[in-house]
């Protein structure tokens, strides 16, 4: 149980060094950018190839779909309710006290960053031993919605000990998750644990594509399409080699 929540908290805890680099330190609208643009193909990757593929394989088709339908539409709402509430333009570059694309992000993290860490307890549950794939693939996207989401709060008027206060709940969230996945999850049950991953896949398809995607074009130019590319390289990499 110490290793399921101890394994969750190392993956979460990319968005709290990520958080802390996007705060203290200035990093400029292109570089966010081109962080945001790895991160959204390291993101597209790891909801390709190891969430929604392993769930496709251990549960058929049914299951999978229902839960990353569900996924991607909670966090549109989730954004929608953003929208209505002020939130229309979300451009980073713009200081607004009502605009929430850095808090978009922070709820596409959440809702991905919960069931990705209930997998790492599953995995430690079925395995005897921690999948490193995961971990690894959790904790290198993580990092880029950290940093992208705390600068876009910073500038949307939040203050940094917010900000901070907001990731380590997140960060717990994601021990805890791991946790409870391994203690309460029956792995028996095949519909449950693919529709789990298969509800963060898309949750994270519908973050990047509404999110980190637009504001990283917006921001860096053509070129964060190469990025992307190569994130998502990098994510078939860690898949092969896992």
């Amino acid at each position: 149980m110490l290793q399921a929540a101890f394994w969750g908290g190392i993956a979460g805890s990319s968005l709290l060094i990520g958080a802390l680099l996007g705060i203290y330190k200035f990093v400029s609208n292109k570089v966010s950018a081109f962080v945001m643009a790895f991160g959204t193909g390291v993101l597209l990757g790891a909801a390709t190839f190891e969430l929604l593929t392993d769930a496709v394989k251990e549960g058929g088709i049914v299951y999978p779909s229902i839960g990353f339908l569900l996924g991607a539409t909670i966090f549109i709402i989730a954004e929608m309710i953003i929208i209505r509430k002020g939130g229309h333009e979300r451009k980073r570059s713009k200081t607004s006290p009502e605009g929430h694309s850095g808090l978009a992000i922070f709820i596409g993290t959440i809702i991905d960053a919960i069931p990705e860490s209930v997998i790492i307890g599953v995995s430690l549950l079925e395995n005897q031993s921690v999948s490193w794939l995961i971990v690894i693939a959790i904790f290198i996207s993580n990092f880029p919605e950290g940093l992208s989401s705390s600068i876009g709060m910073k500038k949307d008027g939040y203050s940094s000990k917010r900000i901070l206060f907001l990731w380590l709940v997140v960060m717990f969230l994601s021990s805890m998750s791991s946790l409870l996945g391994y203690v309460l999850i029956d792995i028996s049950t095949e519909w449950l644990i693919t529709s789990i991953g298969a509800f963060a896949a898309g949750g994270i398809i519908a973050m990047v594509s509404s999110t980190m995607m637009p504001e990283a074009f917006e921001e860096g130019g053509p070129i964060v399409g190469f990025l992307s590319a190569l994130g998502l390289l990098s994510s078939l990499i860690l898949t092969y080699y896992g």
